[in-house]
This record gives structure tokens, C-alpha cells and sequence, in this order.
């Protein structure tokens, strides 16, 4: 409350919830319940979803003299939000797009970005939203104030440190400020929006408060103002047990104090921002995280709490993109300020350390994966400077998996049935937090996911009479008002498909409408010239005969998929087929130019060692673009720890070889991953590629690769084709004399499949119920080999009591420990001979199974079922 009696509450929202008009007519609802209350809120607004992305691409485009396309694409995104609204960019909108438009041209022009000009850039987003936000609040009659959050914020770094954190990391005072409150209550009207992100230093500059610095900007805002409150809107219900669009069993966390949320954020929540719990401890004000698209749910409240004498883990967190750098001497042994004049350096360099380890000849940190933008260069200057002291390496992609809870070192004995499955991969680095609040492991990034899952498995339980602890994501998802997951074909025909698993289980059922419907989308991505199925996803002769009668060609990775392609489809022209093997011996080659396919090299070994063979071709290349995204490391498929494609510091070999043998090479390919719900991404791989191409003339078409993620999960988004089309399209504008093709797999058939298994025998462990099902993991290895997540369903308990819900753990047949299907599964009470569905395996499944312990795998049939079961 401040001086004057009037009480503050500061709401910030994020990208998600300030980006559609459905969520702003939540907030509109939200500020005057406020009102109503007798409180003054105060909104702060981050950029719209996807707008900082874009706002940094237009900075690296910039620097190659092409970002209008993608400025054009940032004031669509804003014109179509506010025509949504019913209103319009005002002057100073249009104002503020063309001053980054000057901004941008400097920055094209000198081919690089100062920091300075960055922060401009960067804080426009933040600046359009409230804009549009305030026009929208005061159209529908909340009588609002627009405020530059600039006027309230000012910076107190030094000056000695350097520009990259001064400008793109700074930090405000958060002291309590009787000037600000007395100006904001003296403005007539009684709500306010302002910008998260952004502030100001004492010279005028705009400065930033780091990435996901909205949630910092609120707290800064509402420690000054002595608010009531600080809410933070998000797009999920709080704060959970582990990142629940990963672990759908993790639980909701109710409250939390100030030191365990500080570490749960710390250690890679992406719900808050770390920094702005400081502030709001230190003010004493209550932090309130709360679900825009369900505000009737109450959230994780952060306050002072009493933490408990028992030992227990309340979350399982992963922070990725983290780098270590290792120091190893023989000289620190015994000597005085080794590490003064080591950590010196990283100081002077404006570079954070994390995690810290010793031993008589080494130590080795971990950097802060938050750095400001743009500071590589530093990283680099810090490595050399280093390297006068000791002989350093850096080490990473990493990422840091905690435990974080109370009495941490009280669970150290139940560690060890959850670190088994890491017996062979190296863990670079384990420390133990004086407060005793967590404990963590600095593992290869790849093996994030999959520690994450088993420790929360292992760790993560209930005391007695906890009220901390809420229910799953699993169990808020079913109840929710909206899903932004698509209804699955087979919810209308839960009878048929238990009629059809009495012919026998296990079985793979397809739905041919399904598969047909991915087929549609895909082609109507516009800016894609051809879309070639990756058959490997699941070569069902029908399914192959769906794609091509929809007009896609089919991708390979094998003379055998080539044939099985050619006489399923016998009258398929060689020209859809694109064969895409990776250290495939020379006779692969040969017979794949005998057919006439498409054909992709993978490496420089043919050119080097059978140029004979290639002579006159004309090939496509895969090319590393050095980075992968995806589920899993397994299907990332970019990046130096992947075996694919020929990496960037290879082009110059590649063109004198391709010139030497007399190769024309006509298309570059790159695949980073799967399971990609990010839609920018085949545009930044085809930006990739673009710059690839610069040395070869006779380029005529860029494969952007496949990985097209789908809802696997309960509350997950699908994926936004229409956003994909709309970033590919301002490439194809700027080069449209080269094809886009895409070679997507999963999307195509993954939700079009289910797996039909019968339960044959349950069993209770304590306080565990295991449910057996006559499907094991050679039917569908995903679980023990991605621990993929598939939604598990017991049609037969749906359909004899909806509310009937059990735990079970669900396995299958097969002798080994991982033969799981699904850990702690909220589930229709189950009996033996139930029939349980198992959602999204249509790829990856069946193609995948085996004879292993000398069962049969699942047999396929598809749908409508006519006919028996494919036993193939």
C-alpha cells in the first residue's frame, strides 16, 4: 500500500497472453476485477509470442542488408493483433516501426549491431504491445493510462562493466519510490499499462533488463510502488513439479517460499524469471503465477513460508544451453589467489558463473545461461585470456539437472535407482547448494530429458497431509475450459475399436481420413514448392499410396525403401522419389542412380573416393547447420555431436571436389530434428542453407527438412502452419527462383495411429499398481529408447465408469526392466482383458518394432478395418 492509501497490484503478462484477442479480452476482465476491488492495477506487457525472435532476426538479417521481409512480418504481426481488437497503430506506432526501420538500415550498412542499437531493436516489441493493449482497454472502457516504463526504471550498473550487460542486462533499483507512486496516483485514470523489459541508464539510453526480464520489470515495479501484490499471467497454471509439457504427471506446486522458488527458477523453470523473485522478497510482497487462459485457477502464491524438517524433493528442473568451462593446472596446487585472478577475468569480461568445482588441478564453472545477447565475442576473449593461467577447454552444449526441495542431502540414498540408466554417459559436474535447497548434475544436453523424467519418477512424491502439492498438468489439462490440442479421430469410435481388438491384440490401427487430412495441410503451405514423405515414419503400403495419391513424393534412406516405394506405387515417377542415406557404401549409390531419384550426399568421402560414380550427376548435399532441435537428442538430428550432413567449415572441399569429379550440385538439404513446434524454424534453416548456396551457382532448390511437430500431450499446441508459411514466404519472395521443398515424416501419420493392447494381469508394489498389457517394446520401443511420452487410455474403464481413475504404472511382456509404457498414469480402473488405447504411434511404432524375446510384434491394419489384420 502506499503513502497516500491507495493499493497497488501489478499484473505482468507474457508473450502468449498478450498476443490474441481472446487473451486480451481476459485481461480486460481481469483489470476490472481489480477495480472493482479497490485496487489500482498496473499491467506490464511483454512482446507479443514470437515478436523478440523475430525482432533478433531482423538484427542478423540486417547485417546481410535483407531484413525488410522480416520488418514487414513484425508490422503484420501487430496489424493483424490490433484489427483482431478492433483498433489501429497509432502515429506512434507507425512512428516507432519506422525508427527501427532506420535502426536496421544502419546496422545493414555497417554490417554489424552496436549494443546500444540492439536494445533499441529489441525493446520496440515490448512498446507496440502496450500500445495496442492500452487502445484496446480504452475502446472497451476501462479508463487507462499508457506510461513508458523508461520514466520509472533507471539502470545502476557501473560504467566499467562492459556494454553488453550495461545495455542488454541491466540492472534497476528496486528501492521503494514515493516520487513514482505520487506521479502514477496523480494521473486521472485508474489502470496503467506500461512495458516490461526495458528501462533506461543515466545517460537516456534505452537499456534492457535481459531476456525474460518482463517478470523482473513487474517485480522492480511493484517493490517501488509497495504493491499488495505482483501477478504474473503466463500460459500455464503455476509452477510445477517438472516442465509439464515434458512430465504430463508433474504436479502443481500451491506455494512455495521466496528461497524455493528462487531455485526452481534458477535452475531452469521457464515460468519465472530468477531475477525478479529478489526484489519482491526483499519488499516482502507476495508473487501470485497464474493460467490467463484459465484465471479461475488459483496458481502457486510465492511468500514467506516455513519450510518443514523433512527431506523432500519439490521439483525436477533442467536448464539447458549451458557451457562449462574447465581449468586445469598444475600450478593452482597450494597457490595464493589462483582464483581471485581467474574469477577477475571473468568480471572483467561481464561473464556470470553458475555452478563452481574444484579439485587440486582443476576447476571447472558453469556461465550463466541467460548471457546478454550477442556477447560470443566475450566468451572468446574471456578463453584466451584465460589461457595465459591454464589450459582450458569448453565443454557444451550442457545442461544442468536439479533437484530442488528441503533437506536435500536427506534423499542422497535414493539417488541411486534413477542415476542407473547414465551408467555410460558421462556427468561433467555435481555441486550441492550450501542452503541444502538443491543438488545438481551437469550432463551432455542431450540426456536432459531423459534424467529429468526418471528422477521425477523416482523422486518426486507427496508427504503426508501436504497441501504444497496439487494435482497433475495430466489431470488440470482434462479440465480445462479450452485445448489447444485437436480432437483425436478416434474419441467417436471407442466401441468399433474395441470390437475390432477382439480379432486379436496387439494391433496398430491407421485412420486413412487422418493421414489423407496431414497430406491437404502440408500442400497448402504455399511457399513450398514439393513435400516428399519420409517413409522410414511408417511405410504401410496404404499410407504410402494416401501420400502420393495427395501429390507428395517419398523420401528414402535405402535401396530396400526405394523398391518397397516403386512397387507399391508402381506408376510413380522417379522425379517424387528423393533418396537421403547417410554412410551408405558405394552400391546404395549406384542403385539409386539407376532408378533416376533424387539423390542427396552426406558427406565428402563419395566425392573423394568414387568420383567415377558421380561424374555428370546432378546431386543434392545435406548440410550440418551446426545446431538441432527436437524431443530428443536422438532425433536431433543437427549440431557436432550429430552424425548428419557436411558442416560449413567444409563447403570450399566440397565445391573443388564437386568441380574436380564434375558434379553439378542443384539442391542443399538440412534436417535439424523432430518434433519441432517452433515455426520460424524451417525459415532459419532455409537462411542457412541460403548462405550455403552463395558458393554454389547451380543451386535450384533448398530442402528445409521435415521434424514438423504434433500434439502428443494433453494442453499441447499444434504446430502453426499458417505461422511456417508466413516465414517461409518472405524467403521465397526474396528468391524466387529457388524451390523451398519440405520431407516431413511424424506429421503426416503420427496422430493417425493407435495401438490396441489388451491388460493381462494387474499387480500392486507398495504404493505402486502396475497394469500388464500383451503390448511390449517391440511393438513400441519409443518409451524405453526417447522415454517418449504417448497418452495411454483404458477404452474399456471409459466406457464403464468415466470417473473410475487409478495411478498404474503400465508395462508390457517383454524381460526387461525398461519395458514401460507409461509411468503413473491416471487411468480407467483397469481388469484383466480391458481394452487400452495408446494415442499418436502412427510413426516411429510398427517401423520401428522387433521379434525380440521371440514375440511377435503388433500387427497393422488400417481404418475403416476391413479386412484381418496385416501381420507384417
Amino acid at each position: 500500500m502506499s503513502n497516500s492509501g491507495q493499493v497497488w497490484v501489478v499484473l505482468k503478462f507474457g508473450g502468449t497472453s498478450v498476443a490474441s484477442a481472446e487473451r486480451w479480452n481476459t485481461i480486460s476482465g481481469l483489470v476490472a476485477d481489480r477495480l472493482a476491488a479497490g485496487e489500482r492495477p498496473l499491467v506490464v506487457c511483454s512482446a507479443l509470442a514470437g515478436v523478440s525472435d523475430l525482432l533478433e532476426a531482423s538484427l542478423r538479417e540486417a547485417k546481410r542488408g535483407e531484413y525488410k521481409p522480416v520488418l514487414a512480418e513484425i508490422e503484420a504481426v501487430h496489424d493483424t493483433l490490433a484489427e483482431s481488437l478492433g483498433v489501429s497503430l497509432d502515429a506512434s506506432c507507425r512512428a516507432l516501426i519506422n525508427q527501427l526501420d532506420r535502426t536496421l538500415m544502419g546496422v545493414s550498412l555497417l554490417r554489424e549491431a552496436t549494443t546500444k542499437q540492439r536494445a533499441r531493436v529489441m525493446a520496440t516489441g515490448e512498446i507496440l504491445a502496450s500500445r495496442i493493449g492500452h487502445a484496446f482497454l480504452e475502446r472497451r472502457g476501462v479508463n487507462t493510462a499508457w506510461v513508458d516504463a523508461r520514466d520509472y526504471l533507471q539502470s545502476v550498473d557501473p560504467s566499467t562493466m562492459p556494454a553488453q550487460v550495461r545495455h542488454l542486462a541491466a540492472t534497476c533499483d528496486a528501492a521503494r519510490d514515493a516520487e513514482m507512486a505520487s506521479q502514477l496516483e496523480a494521473l486521472a485514470a485508474r489502470a496503467i499499462v506500461t512495458q516490461g523489459f526495458i528501462a533506461r541508464d543515466a545517460h537516456g539510453d534505452t537499456v534492457l533488463l535481459g531476456r525474460g526480464g518482463s517478470d523482473t520489470s513487474a517485480a522492480y515495479l511493484a517493490a517501488k510502488l509497495g504493491a499488495r501484490r505482483c501477478e504474473i499471467w503466463t500460459d500455464v497454471p503455476g509452477m510445477f513439479t517438472a516442465n509439464p509439457t515434458q512430465v504430463p504427471n508433474a504436479r502443481l506446486l500451491r506455494a512455495l517460499d521466496y528461497n524455493e522458488a528462487q531455485e526452481i527458477a534458477s535452475t531452469g523453470a521457464r515460468v519465472l524469471h530468477p531475477r525478479c523473485l529478489g526484489p519482491l522478497a526483499r519488499a516482502r510482497i507476495p508473487l501470485h503465477v497464474r493460467c490467463t487462459p484459465r484465471p479461475d485457477l488459483d496458481g502457486t502464491v510465492v511468500a514467506t513460508r516455513e519450510l518443514g524438517s523433512t527431506p523432500q524433493v519439490k521439483a525436477i528442473s533442467a536448464r539447458r544451453g549451458v557451457t562449462l568451462i574447465s581449468m586445469d593446472t598444475i600450478g593452482m596446487w597450494h597457490e595464493v589467489g589462483f582464483l581471485a585472478d581467474v574469477f577477475g577475468i571473468f568480471k572483467r569480461h561481464g561473464i556470470s558463473i553458475d555452478l563452481l568445482s574444484t579439485s587440486e588441478t582443476n576447476v571447472t564453472v558453469s556461465l550463466d545461461p541467460e548471457r546478454p545477447l550477442g556477447d560470443d565475442d566475450a566468451l572468446a576473449q574471456l578463453i584466451a585470456e584465460l589461457s595465459a593461467f591454464c589450459t582450458v577447454r569448453e565443454i557444451g552444449p550442457c545442461a544442468a539437472v536439479s533437484l530442488v526441495g528441503n533437506r536435500i542431502r536427506g534423499m542422497m540414498h535414493r539417488l541411486g535407482p534413477a542415476l542407473e540408466s547414465f551408467e555410460e554417459q558421462e556427468i561433467h559436474l555435481v555441486t550441492q547448494a550450501a542452503s541444502d535447497l538443491n543438488l545438481t548434475f551437469v550432463v551432455d544436453e542431450d540426456q536432459a530429458d531423459r534424467l529429468v523424467t526418471r528422477l521425477h519418477n523416482e523422486l518426486v512424491t507427496a508427504l503426508p497431509n501436504d497441501t504444497t502439492m496439487g494435482p497433475t498438468w495430466e489431470a488440470l489439462s482434462r479440465g480445462r475450459v479450452e485445448t489447444p490440442s485437436v480432437t483425436r479421430w478416434w474419441h467417436g469410435k471407442v466401441d468399433e475399436l474395441i470390437a475390432l481388438a477382439q480379432r486379436g491384440t496387439p494391433t496398430y490401427v491407421y485412420d486413412a481420413a487422418s493421414v489423407r487430412a496431414a497430406c491437404r495441410q502440408l500442400r497448402g503451405i504455399a511457399p513450398v514448392s514439393r513435400v516428399f514423405y519420409a517413409i522410414k515414419a511408417n511405410p504401410h503400403p496404404d499410407i504410402l499410396r494416401i501420400a502420393a495419391e495427395e501429390g507428395l513424393g517419398l523420401e528414402c534412406v535405402s535401396p530396400g525403401e526405394i523398391e518397397h516405394c516403386l512397387a507399391v506405387v508402381p506408376d510413380l515417377a522417379p522425379d517424387r522419389i528423393l533418396f537421403t542415406p547417410n554412410f551408405a557404401p558405394r552400391s546404395e549409390y549406384e542403385v539409386a542412380f539407376r532408378h533416376g531419384v533424387h539423390v542427396t550426399l552426406d558427406n565428402l568421402h563419395p566425392l573423394e573416393h568414387w568420383p567415377d560414380l558421380f561424374c555428370g550427376r546432378e546431386v543434392m548435399v545435406r548440410i550440418d547447420p551446426g545446431q538441432g532441435r527436437g524431443h530428443h537428442q536422438h532425433v536431433r538430428t543437427a549440431g557436432t555431436g550429430s552424425k548428419f550432413g557436411v558442416s560449413f567449415d567444409q563447403l570450399d572441399a566440397l565445391a573443388s571436389l564437386a568441380t574436380a569429379a564434375g558434379v553439378k550440385i542443384v539442391g542443399l538439404h538440412a534436417h535439424t530434428g523432430s518434433g519441432i513446434r517452433t515455426p520460424d524454424n524451417w525459415r532459419d534453416t532455409a537462411l542457412t542453407l541460403l548462405d550455403a548456396a552463395a558458393r554454389f551457382p547451380d543451386v535450384r532448390a533448398l530442402d528445409v527438412g521435415g521434424g514438423l511437430g504434433v500434439p502428443e500431450k494433453a494442453g499441447q499446441a499444434s504446430l502453426d502452419l499458417k505461422a511456417v508459411a508466413a516465414s517461409l514466404a518472405g524467403v521465397q519472395q526474396a528468391h524466387p527462383e529457388i524451390e523451398l521443398w519440405l520431407e516431413p515424416g511424424r506429421f503426416v501419420v503420427a496422430t493417425a495411429g493407435v495401438l490396441l493392447t489388451r491388460v493381462t494381469q494387474l499387480k500392486h508394489k507398495g504404493e505402486l499398481l502396475y497394469v500388464g498389457v500383451d503390448a511390449g517394446m517391440n511393438s513400441l520401443l519409443r518409451p524405453a529408447l526417447y522415454g517418449a511420452w504417448h497418452d495411454i487410455v483404458n477404452i474399456s474403464g471409459l466406457a464403464r465408469d468415466p470417473s473410475d481413475i487409478a495411478l498404474a504404472t503400465v508395462v508390457g511382456p517383454i524381460c526387461e526392466s525398461g519395458d514401460t509404457l507409461g509411468r503413473r498414469r491416471q487411468l480407467h480402473r483397469a481388469r484383466e482383458g480391458d481394452v487400452v488405447l495408446i494415442d499418436v504411434v502412427g510413426a516411429y511404432g510398427r517401423a520401428m518394432a522387433s521379434q525380440y524375446n521371440l514375440r511377435a510384434p503388433a500387427s497393422e491394419v488400417m481404418w475403416p478395418a476391413t479386412d484381418d489384420p496385416r501381420p507384417s
